[in-house]
């Protein structure tokens, strides 16, 4: 039987600090696996001027405040910090939490953080180049850090179901896998990984395929399985944080 592993995205929209701090200890105490946030400067739903927090600022505020969980971003943005800005980042933050961070990157799409924050949006295209040239440059800064993270390496999680490129970027470089859909549309994806591995050399084995869940899917955890989708990430945002949901998914976890 697989190992499965759930995770919840507690998004930095609508909700204080303090909402957020204690959200992320319900999440842990509920017996999550893995804890996320995401790399935006404004709410994606509801109010669009809501309040909002920075990502890896919480980040490194997440890792002092929880002390078994798996946490990253889903997904850092690429093109909001240089890749060897990012690796020292991440090698900082998994040093405060003793080696729990899960580095997670796509290669960006909410043009309106690009647009206020001063950043080129461009092209899909264009940011998917960016995110491949970025790959290399990050793995290269990481290994001259001084010290070294932690944990060796940093699992890398990279967003996104491009079926040209962003599969071929994650059998390159990525340990898990995140998308998005129905578990057909995910198992389907997950296939065109796999074939992505065998052009590029890489055992499939090693990348851990994840999904993003909601009300509608999150009941249908084992058709995920089913595909080979053994990480269910359900998200929630504030002020609310409900976490409901997350506790049915971690006692389907632990029936089967």
């Amino acid at each position: 039987m697989p190992d499965i592993r759930i995770g919840v995205q507690v998004n930095q929209q609508h909700g204080t600090y303090v909402q957020m701090r204690e959200a992320w200890l319900r999440a842990e105490d509920a017996g999550v696996d893995t804890l996320f946030n995401w790399d935006h400067f404004f709410p994606l739903s509801g109010e669009p001027d809501g309040t909002h927090f920075e990502c890896w600022s919480l980040l490194a505020a997440m890792a002092e405040v929880t002390e078994r969980v798996k946490f990253g971003a889903l997904v850092t943005c690429n093109s909001y910090r240089n890749p060897e800005l990012l690796a020292d980042m991440a090698r900082t933050v998994d040093h405060i939490s003793g080696g729990r961070l899960i580095m997670g990157i796509g290669s960006g799409w909410f043009e309106r953080d690009y647009d206020e924050y001063g950043y080129e949006f461009g092209t899909a295209v264009g940011r998917l180049k960016d995110l491949d040239a970025a790959m290399p440059r990050y793995e290269s800064r990481m290994a001259k850090l001084n010290p070294a993270p932690v944990q060796n390496p940093i699992p890398v999680l990279i967003g996104g179901g491009g079926e040209k490129v962003t599969l071929r970027i994650v059998a390159e470089h990525a340990h898990v896998w995140n998308g998005f859909g129905s578990p057909e549309e995910a198992g389907r994806k997950s296939r065109i990984l796999d074939e992505w591995c065998e052009k590029v050399g890489r055992n499939p084995a090693e990348i851990e395929r994840s999904v993003m869940v909601n009300k509608d899917t999150a009941g249908m955890g084992d058709a995920y399985v089913e595909q080979g989708i053994t990480h269910l990430i359900y998200g929630t945002g504030g002020p609310d944080y409900d976490m409901g949901p997350v506790l049915d998914l971690v006692k389907w976890r632990d029936s089967r």
